[in-house]
Order: C-alpha cells, then structure tokens, then sequence
C-alpha cells in the first residue's frame, strides 16, 4: 500500500484518501451517474471504484436505491448524528478567544443560541472569576452582546416568533424592552455585522460581540469580549471591534479547514 506524507512528514495512507473522495463523490451526485462516471471524476480507475464502492456498500457507509443509486448508508448517517458543530465551534474558538482577551487585557467568551437562551460555551481572560457569566449558564438573549447577535442572524419567522414573545423585563435603565425597538435593533446589528450590549444586562458592563459562520454561512455561534465602561477609554471601541470581527474571522477559517 503506497503511502504519502503530509507537511510535517507524517506517513498517510493514499488508498484511504481515494477512498474518501469517491465516498464524498458519490455523496455528491444528484444525477444517478454511473460508476464510471464518478470514478472519472476522481481520478480513479474504474474497477478500483466499484471494489472500494463495495465495500462501503457492505460495510454500510452507503446504501443502494432500487433505481441503482447510491446514497448514504445507515453507519454513515450513524456518524453524521454524532456530530454537534458546537463541539467544533468551542475547540476553533478557544485558542483564539484566548489570545483576544490577553490582547485585549478583558474577557472574551463564546456562545450558542438553544430554546430562545444564550448558552454560554467559552468564558476566558481577565478577570474572567469577577464577571457573572460562566460555561454552561443560559441568559435571556434580548439583553446580551451574543444574544442580540444570534437573533438577528434568526430566519425572518424565528426572529419575529421571538419578538411576539415580548415586551421583556427591563435588567437595567438601558435594556431594550419593546419588541418594536428590539427589531430595529436586529436589524442594525445585522446590517453591521456586531453586536453592542449597552449595559443592558448589567450596569457598568459593555459588551461587543460578533457572529461565527459555518458552511454557507451559517450563524451557529458567537463569541463577545466585555469591558467595564470605565475602562472604555476614547479609540478603544474602535480597536476592540475590529479585533473581535478579525477573531472571528479566524476562527471561521479554523473551522473551514480543520
């Protein structure tokens, strides 16, 4: 069996990878094509394509429709439920949001939006143990940085099934009570591309926070970096966004080719 090497030097084994591409090939056909068209359209010889074809058949990573067509198999549907895009999203995101509170001197931290709550997945930086925030705890999204950001990147039906909920408690002087402001609210977020919790949830606390985006662009998280206003210094916004939206960014193209 011949092997390659990756960058750093390790052996991998290519009867594997062709293996991989015809299975993400045949996964891909929409048009019933035969065998020999996708192997073609791999690289592969035609008999190697039907025995590697055969054996994910027998090993049940694909299935065969009564029309002929292959499509995916019970172990590889098995495999698909295993995965949860938050467990990704977490393991991308903390060496960054690590690096972005020490930058930033403040805490970064990350979030997923489940029954209309913000579920805190990532707190780090410092004073981290002085904000009340911690992994696992869930908020109310009308009135938090992550929240807000996760709202607005709801479908049009979920956002306003979401506002019809509303009006919500008032947390502080500054929370955004009324449904018809949140929407206008949503909507500039949206248009922006980040969030600002203006001591919405807590007095003194500022929050920025931005989206995170898989696949076609989905919004499946978000991450935050919190000040207090008194160390919100003039200049500061301006750097702290754009040291957010370029962590995003990395985190995103993490995901992307990990």
């Amino acid at each position: 069996m011949r092997q390659s090497a990756d960058s750093k030097g390790t052996p991998t084994v290519a009867a594997l990878s062709r293996s991989l591409a015809l299975l993400e090939a045949v996964l891909a056909d929409r048009d019933g094509s035969s065998m020999a068209t996708i192997a073609a359209r791999v690289g592969l010889p035609k008999a190697t394509a039907h025995r590697q074809a055969t054996t994910l058949l027998q090993d049940g990573f694909l299935r065969r429709l009564a029309t002929g067509q292959l499509i995916a198999g019970p172990r590889l549907v098995a495999l698909a439920q295993m995965l949860d895009h938050r467990q990704v999203v977490v393991a991308a995101a903390a060496p960054v949001l690590h690096r972005l509170a020490l930058k930033l001197g403040c805490v970064a931290q990350s979030g997923t939006l489940e029954n209309d709550m913000v579920t805190y997945r990532i707190k780090t930086g410092q004073g981290a143990e002085g904000l009340f925030t911690r992994v696992g705890l869930q908020l109310e999204a009308y009135c938090t940085g992550i929240g807000k950001v996760l709202l607005a990147h709801l479908s049009e039906r979920e956002r306003e099934a979401y506002l019809a909920t509303g009006p919500f408690p008032a947390l502080t002087t500054h929370t955004i009570t009324e449904p018809a402001a949140l929407r206008v609210e949503l909507q500039r977020i949206r248009a922006q591309g980040y969030a600002r919790d203006n001591e919405e949830i807590t007095e003194g606390l500022v929050c920025f926070a931005a989206p995170l985006r898989i696949g076609e662009g989905e919004v499946v998280a978000a991450i935050s970096v919190s000040r207090l206003t008194e160390d919100l210094r003039p200049g500061l916004q301006a750097a702290t966004i754009n040291a957010l939206l370029s962590a995003a960014c990395e985190i995103e193209a993490a995901i992307r080719t990990g």
